[in-house]
């Protein structure tokens, strides 16, 4: 009984691969017949006639068709294009030169712009697939969303923003066979109605005067309006710039990039004890307090014989204490660049994966794309502020002046 049953047990074999390769031909097929059927009754429509139909109502008549191979979930299905004697074949169903969906199309383009390298995506693709997409392939479908891109980069910005925040990051590029550097400058807002949106971001030679200024002239002309306190780091020409643009806003040096300035005049034993003093002038809870908190900080440093840490502090506490004449329920959110640097941060991670732009036109779409797909999340939607306060502020102001 036992040999019968060892026996039988090798009559029945089931090979997983052929059925699975069987079913993958049967859904080709199936994918691609339903196809051309669709393509045939689109061409019939455009005839005005079926095949070989006598018909009053015709206006053209086929000529033939091409074969044409065109990617699927489902695997390369052969579609047999129809010809027309007196006009195009222009598919609604597939796009003109089309050869992948459009599901695959933006897999690819979001994979890109997620930090996956040009040569991960060639491997997922083979993969997932069985194609492997070329760079130049990922390049020309980035080219199709450069436009749109560009369209939402010079987007008109409506309503006021009483907070900006402002920020650059340097790029690499190579530029006649050397290795330079280019900076993209960024623009965050804080709304009326206490959403953040991505105000700008536009390419600068340099993180200057005239970059500054430029750029903010970039944003004064596409709407941005009622900017009562820009935050950012204290960047060389931009607080004249502030100035030049809106001279009724104030500037609020970030105060955590100051304590980066301070920190590089410190020993590292003592980084940590001076950072406690830092936070403790910024942890007051009045612009007297924090004054008065900031000179006792200042004699600490001297007696801990470091000069040029309290000359900084003295020189410059001042910029970093703006936030105090705005409501005490904003000052965590306004005294840093933390919103801004965040995303900075998620730019610097996808160009890193880049190295050096063939170009700065190359490394604004890049970031503009990441700036564009932030914007598009739950990052724009959630409230970031309740700007009653500073409405109540305002009012009390008019009313006093």
């Amino acid at each position: 009984m036992s040999n019968n049953s060892k026996k039988l047990g090798k009559v029945v074999s089931i090979d997983e691969a052929k059925i699975h390769d069987h079913l993958g031909e049967l859904v080709r097929g199936t994918v691609e017949e339903t196809l051309n059927a669709m393509l045939d009754a689109e061409a019939d429509a455009l005839c005005g006639a079926q095949r070989y139909e006598r018909s009053p109502d015709r206006v053209d008549t086929r000529a033939g068709s091409y074969e044409r191979q065109f990617h699927t979930k489902a695997g390369e299905v052969t579609l047999k294009m129809p010809k027309l004697r007196k006009q195009t074949f222009e598919t609604a169903i597939i796009e003109r030169y089309r050869r992948r969906e459009a599901s695959i199309e933006e897999s690819l383009i979001e994979m890109y712009l997620a930090g996956v390298s040009v040569r991960r995506v060639e491997d997922i693709t083979e993969a997932l697939w069985g194609t492997r997409v070329s760079p130049g392939t990922v390049s020309k479908l980035n080219q199709k969303v450069y436009q749109h891109i560009e369209a939402w980069r010079n987007r008109p910005i409506e309503g006021d923003y009483p907070y900006v925040y402002l920020d650059g990051i340097v790029l690499k590029r190579s530029w006649a066979g050397e290795i330079k550097n280019v900076s993209v400058l960024v623009a965050v807002g804080v709304d009326q109605d206490g959403y953040r949106r991505i105000l700008g971001v536009a390419e600068g030679q340099k993180e200057d005067k005239a970059g500054w200024s430029s750029f903010l002239a970039y944003l004064k002309q596409r709407g941005l309006k009622g900017v009562k306190l820009v935050i950012s780091d204290a960047c060389l020409g931009l607080v004249e710039s502030v100035t030049d643009h809106y001279p009724e806003a104030d500037w609020q040096r970030c105060t955590v990039h100051f304590y980066r300035n301070v920190f590089s005049h410190v020993p590292n034993t003592k980084v940590k004890q001076v950072a406690y003093m830092l936070k403790a002038i910024h942890a007051q809870e009045s612009l007297v307090a924090a004054q008065q908190k900031a000179e006792a900080v200042i004699d600490r440093l001297r007696q801990m014989k470091l000069p040029k840490a309290a000359d900084l502090v003295k020189e410059s506490i001042a910029e970093t204490l703006t936030y105090y004449q705005y409501p005490d329920t904003h000052w965590r959110r306004i005294r840093t660049n933390n919103p801004l640097e965040r995303i900075m941060r998620e730019i610097r991670r996808r160009t890193r994966v880049v190295g050096a732009f063939p170009d700065g036109q190359s490394a604004l779409m890049l970031c503009a794309a990441r700036l564009r797909h932030i914007a598009g999340t739950k990052w724009g939607t959630k409230r970031y502020l309740s700007m009653e306060a500073l409405h109540k502020q305002h009012l009390e102001e008019q009313l006093t002046a």
